[in-house]
């Protein structure tokens, strides 16, 4: 298949009425710290048994179009011994992988963080593609103090990021592009809209740059909120603000934004994806990606105990099921239940 009808298709898949992707992308410190939050030790056999379980749900794949994996979940087999990238196309899922290598200090730009990976990015992806990835997510992370994210890291962080896209590009894997703009900190949703848009808008450009494909990419950005230390905006206010931004910086061609949860509640991030989608067409299709959001229930009701799946099963898919609702701005506080 020509590499850009197979970016295409997976585009096609990724961006379904009602679905959106799962975030399992853990890095091993991350996924300990959840584990340890439900009293569990991260060790390679029960990170592979958590996820074969949630991966597994019956009817998963009704709300949930992708899932973004960790390099070890990748090569790893369900606990019935399937492939868990086949496992995952057998419930009509496409496996994702997450390929940047974490962040670290930008020079001279203190307080700023660059994103680490490029380096043998296209070797890494031929491998990923051959154990069954068909698109990919690299995060970069923006801080927000009245001086912070500078200029200098505005710029550096967009290149990185239209470079990853390019290679993914060039190879049939779809890039999920996702420039945080971190919820950590006392600033209001007016700063948080004025920093959003001045990140998007650099994104964009530097995509430009790169000749990278709008129609074959997703977008992964936060929500526009206020910092988590001060009160939070009722779920209107948020999409009023998020909406504003996009609508000035986010090309049409671009068919879909996956928001990510980013400190929010997995509740929290329901009601705002929901208020969302009662704003009007949009021109892309406004959908979730969510890891802590999706999983925390199941990860509680879990708790590391094998004869719990069925239970984690019923919270993995009961989040994924009110998540694809809010997808068509159909969600409702009584769905709870």
């Amino acid at each position: 298949m020509p590499i850009q009808d197979e970016l295409a298709s997976t585009i096609q898949r990724l961006i379904q009425p009602g679905q959106g992707i799962l975030a399992a992308d853990e890095s091993h410190p991350t996924i300990a710290k959840r584990f340890t939050a439900v009293g569990v030790e991260s060790t390679e056999e029960k990170r592979r048994e958590y996820r074969s379980l949630i991966f597994s749900a019956p009817g998963l794949g009704e709300f949930i179009s992708g899932v973004i994996l960790f390099e070890e979940t990748l090569g790893q087999q369900s606990l019935d011994k399937v492939p868990i990238p086949a496992m995952l196309e057998n419930q009509g899922i496409v496996p994702g992988i997450k390929v940047d290598k974490g962040k670290k200090p930008l020079v001279n730009a203190p307080g700023d963080e660059i994103t680490f990976g490029l380096d043998g990015l296209e070797d890494r992806l031929e491998i990923y593609k051959n154990q069954g990835a068909r698109f990919a997510k690299w995060r970069n992370v923006f801080h927000i103090s009245a001086t912070l994210p500078s200029r200098q890291a505005v710029e550096a962080n967009a290149e990185t990021l239209a470079r990853y896209g390019a290679v993914c590009q060039s190879l049939g894997i779809v890039p999920i592009v996702e420039p945080e703009v971190l919820i950590d900190g006392d600033h209001s949703i007016e700063r948080c809209a004025e920093v959003s848009e001045a990140v998007l808008r650099e994104v964009f450009i530097a995509l430009a740059r790169h000749r990278v494909a709008l129609e074959h990419m997703i977008l992964k950005p936060s929500m526009v909120t206020p910092g988590k230390d001060c009160p939070k905006a009722p779920p209107e206010q948020v999409a009023e603000a998020t909406l504003a931004v996009f609508r000035r910086t986010v090309p049409a061609a671009v068919p879909g934004i996956n928001f990510l949860s980013g400190g929010q509640t997995p509740e929290e991030a329901t009601e705002n994806l929901n208020a969302l989608n009662t704003m009007g067409t949009q021109p892309w299709a406004l959908s979730f990606s969510y890891g802590r959001a999706l999983q925390e229930p199941a990860q509680k009701a879990w708790a590391g105990k094998l004869e719990n799946g069925p239970a984690a099963q019923e919270a993995i898919l009961k989040r994924a099921r009110l998540n694809g609702a809010a997808r068509s701005g159909t969600y409702s506080a009584i769905m709870e239940g």
